[in-house]
């Protein structure tokens, strides 16, 4: 199936105001979905015989920035026996300090390998995904401060009293941008070919 006519399986299967927005034109056309509609029609997507998206290829989180005021989440499917792909997209409104992070519903019910990925977006961007069984950070800390992907993400000082901002970090390792060399012929460049050990 097209791009069209998967935007048409979809409005058939829910409605036209299901569909927020659409870019159809460009090197990957994708639909905006009402957020709180993603799961349902994933589902579908995924159940009904004539689309079968029985892979999801990559959850993307992004940040459109405090002046932009919202987020988004970008969905890549993918159908093995069909070879055809389609990208979902649903934006949520960016919170401010203070205020609840942002929501959208999980998929992780639907394709397994979405769990670790909504956890990733969770931990690094501040998007909660409702109904997730176990929605807890996956890279950071689990008290750690913020979220670091986010656009206007400020480093706290300390974290359990270890300063975390070290700036001079590559000054004092050792790496002052001089090239490499062999450890026992200080003057020689690492030839681009090395010989094979004997």
């Amino acid at each position: 199936m097209e791009f069209a006519e998967l935007q048409d399986f979809i409005v058939a299967k829910f409605g036209a105001e299901v569909i927020v927005a659409e870019k159809a034109d460009g090197l990957q056309p994708y639909l905006v979905l009402q957020t709180e509609r993603l799961a349902d029609v994933c589902l579908e997507l995924h159940d009904n015989e004539q689309t079968y998206f029985d892979f999801l290829s990559c959850i993307t989180g992004i940040d459109n920035g405090p002046e932009a005021g919202t987020m988004e989440v970008a969905y890549n499917l993918y159908s093995i026996p069909y070879d055809h792909r389609l990208t979902l997209k649903v934006q949520v409104p960016r919170n401010i300090e203070n205020e609840p992070i942002p929501a959208v519903p999980t998929i992780s019910h639907i394709w397994r390998t979405a769990d670790w990925q909504e956890r990733e977006i969770f931990d690094l961007l501040g998007i909660y995904f409702t109904n997730h069984p176990d929605m807890r950070r996956i890279l950071c800390a689990a008290d750690w401060e913020g979220h670091p992907l986010r656009k206007d993400y400020k480093l706290q000082d300390y974290y359990h009293g270890i300063k975390v901002p070290y700036d001079d970090h590559n000054e004092n390792s050792g790496f002052r941008g001089e090239p490499i060399k062999l450890t026992n012929h200080p003057h020689e460049q690492f030839p681009d070919m090395r010989e094979k050990p004997e």
